[in-house]
């Protein structure tokens, strides 16, 4: 561990289409090389996808309810003590639930081999939001993980 200071959070800019944290989140989430206009327009495109499928309305609304049943609560940290090595069940801030839960739409996105990353996006979306898909899986199978190893969490430091 380092012995400076703490780092501090900096702000994150809102998006410039949908005033939104969130969103630039996962644009940042997508980008790669640098390219934000691409991933501002993968992004966007995306929104407009979900919005024909749902026919809710807001977009934001729904990449809120999606990212609701996919933010992990729980995860496992592994904990040397002795000569063993333990899977510790801790819980997540708030922060990093939303960075995992994004990472984890963009790489099932990345996933779907055949299909434009729009269109990749805006079914992981859909699919989350429906509660539904690999993503749902992933955050069941990291909780199942936790309780199985619940009985270690007085290892917890």
């Amino acid at each position: 561990m380092s012995r400076r200071r703490r780092a501090t959070k900096r702000v994150r800019q809102p998006d410039v289409r949908y005033n939104s944290p969130l969103v630039a989140h996962l644009v940042n989430a997508i980008m790669q090389s640098g390219k934000r206009t691409t991933a501002q327009a993968i992004v966007y495109g995306a929104f407009e996808k979900v919005s024909e499928k749902l026919e809710k309305g807001d977009p934001i609304d729904i990449l809120l309810g999606a990212l609701e049943n996919i933010r992990p609560k729980l995860e496992v940290k592994s904990r040397r003590v002795g000569g063993a090595t333990y899977q510790v069940p801790v819980e997540i801030s708030f922060e990093r639930q939303e960075s995992l839960a994004l990472r984890w739409m963009v790489n099932a996105a990345d996933a779907r081999k055949g299909t434009p990353m729009r269109d990749a996006l805006a079914a992981e979306i859909v699919d989350a939001y429906n509660n539904t898909g690999t993503i749902v899986k992933k955050k069941d199978d990291v909780h199942k993980m936790a309780q199985a190893n619940r009985a270690f969490a007085h290892l917890r430091w």
